[in-house]
C-alpha cells in the first residue's frame, strides 16, 4: 500500500520520518514548518486522495490539531465512508500536543481512553480506518515506533539499525519533552544542533535525495551517540558525517569534483536536478524553500549551464530572491514590490506566504506573465470583424 507521510519540520517530526522509513516504503514525505499551513496541506491531499483509486496509506506526525486540520479529520471520515470497501484509505495522525486535545473537545469530538492501545488517547470519527492518537508522555518520534504496525507491515531490523533507532529516539524525546534530567538530554540537544545545521543547507526539501540524507545523518549521529560520543565529539565529527554520506549520494556522479567541499559538490548535482526547478512560462526557473546560501551556489550552476537566464527562489515566509544573467532579476523583483542589483534582486509574494511549491507557482506565474486581456466583454468587440 502507498504510504503518504506529512510531519513537522523539527528534529521531532523528522525524528518521525525516520522511523516510518526504517519500516515502510514511504512513497513522499511532505515537511510542515508552521502549524498555520497544516491546513492547505492536507486539503491538498485531501483532493489527491479522492481521486486515487486503490487504498493509500496517510501518516501524520507531530503536528498540532488545529481547527483546519480537525475539519480535514472531518471531511476525510466522510469521504472514506463514500469509498467502496476495498479502497478505503488509512489515516493515522499520531500527535502529543496537549492543546490538540483542547481543540478536539473545542470541536465537540468525543475523546477517550484507546481500548487497545494503553496510555493513549483516541478521537472517534466515526471510521474503523481513521487513527487519529495523542499520547502526552510521548514525542511524536517514539510514537510512529511504538504504533508502526499501523501503517507498517510487520519488519525485522538489524541489530545495528535497531540499537542506532532506539538511540535515536531516546536522544529525540529527552529533548523535546525537555527532560534535563536524563543522560539522553545532551545527546539530544547535539543532534538537534546538527540537525538545523543541516536540513536546509545541503539537500533542500522537496528534492528526492532530501529526506534519505536527513534521516541518515541522523541514524549516523545516533550510532555516534550510541558509541559514546560526547557531544562535542560529535560537533567536531558532524563534517565528516555529512562528507561522508555526500560521498554516497554522488558516488558514480559525473562531473563529481573531490577537491570541493560537500555543499560545492551537492549544489552541481543539484543545479541538473529536474526536481528541484519548476519552469515558468517566460522560462525563468522557480524554487521553492531552498537556504539562501544553497540558492546562491545552485543558481549560479543554473544559469552558468544554461539551463535559464533568470531563477527565483521563494520562501515560506513569502519573500522572493531573483538571480539573472541578463539583468532581469531587478525587474521581477519590482513586479513583486521589491528591488535590488539587476542580476540580484528580491521582493515579497502578494499572499505574504506560500505552503508549498504549487502555491507559489500559483502567485508568481500570473504576476511574471500575466494573461493577455480579455477583449470578449469590449463593446468594441463586436466590430472587430464588422465590414462595412
Amino acid at each position: 500500500m502507498i504510504v503518504t507521510q506529512i510531519s513537522h519540520h523539527d528534529l521531532d517530526g523528522y525524528g518521525a520520518t525516520t522511523v516510518a522509513a526504517a519500516f515502510a516504503a514511504v512513497s513522499r514525505v511532505v515537511h510542515v514548518a508552521r502549524y498555520s499551513d497544516v491546513g492547505p496541506v492536507v486539503e491538498d491531499e485531501l483532493k489527491r486522495l479522492r481521486g486515487a483509486a486503490a487504498s493509500e496509506t496517510l501518516l501524520m506526525t507531530d503536528l498540532g490539531l488545529e481547527e483546519p486540520t480537525i475539519a480535514f479529520l472531518r471531511r476525510f471520515a466522510a469521504m472514506n465512508r463514500g469509498r467502496a470497501e476495498g479502497a478505503r484509505h488509512r489515516l493515522v495522525v499520531l500527535d502529543h500536543h496537549a492543546s490538540s486535545i483542547d481543540q478536539l473537545k473545542r470541536q465537540n469530538l468525543e475523546i477517550g481512553p484507546d481500548p487497545e492501545r494503553a496510555g493513549l488517547l483516541r478521537a472517534d470519527l466515526g471510521d474503523p480506518e481513521v487513527f487519529v492518537l495523542i499520547d502526552e508522555a510521548h514525542c511524536a518520534t517514539r510514537m510512529a515506533y511504538d504504533q508502526r504496525a499501523l501503517y507498517a507491515p510487520e519488519t525485522t531490523l538489524s541489530d545495528t539499525v535497531a540499537a542506532d533507532l532506539a538511540t535515536l529516539i531516546e536522544a529525540v524525546e529527552a529533548l523535546d519533552l525537555w527532560k534535563k534530567g536524563e543522560a539522553a538530554f545532551a545527546g539530544g540537544l547535539a543532534l538537534d544542533e546538527l540537525f538545523w545545521d543541516s536540513v536546509s543547507t545541503l539537500v533542500p526539501a522537496g528534492h528526492p535525495w532530501h529526506d534519505r540524507f536527513v534521516s541518515d545523518l541522523l541514524m549516523a549521529a545516533a550510532g555516534r551517540l550510541r558509541a559514546g560520543a560526547t557531544p562535542a565529539e560529535l560537533e567536531r565529527r558532524s563534517g565528516e558525517l555529512r562528507a561522508g554520506l555526500v560521498d554516497g549520494l554522488l558516488a558514480g556522479e559525473a562531473g563529481d569534483d573531490l577537491t570541493l567541499t560537500a555543499r560545492q559538490r551537492l549544489a552541481r548535482a543539484l543545479a541538473r536536478s529536474d526536481a528541484l526547478f519548476h519552469p515558468l512560462s517566460d522560462g525563468t526557473l522557480l524554487s521553492f524553500g531552498l537556504d539562501s546560501g544553497t540558492f546562491q551556489r545552485v543558481s549560479d550552476q543554473v544559469m552558468e549551464a544554461g539551463r535559464a537566464k533568470r531563477v527565483v527562489n521563494v520562501q515560506r515566509a513569502g519573500t522572493l530572491s531573483f538571480r539573472s544573467i541578463d539583468g532581469t532579476a531587478l525587474d521581477g523583483a519590482r513586479a513583486f514590490r521589491g528591488g535590488g542589483h539587476r542580476d540580484a534582486a528580491g521582493g515579497k509574494l502578494p499572499n505574504g506566504s506560500a505552503h508549498s511549491r504549487d502555491d507559489a507557482i500559483a502567485q508568481v506565474e500570473p504576476v511574471l506573465n500575466p494573461p493577455p486581456p480579455d477583449l470578449s466583454g469590449s463593446p468594441f468587440a463586436a466590430l472587430k470583424n464588422w465590414k462595412g
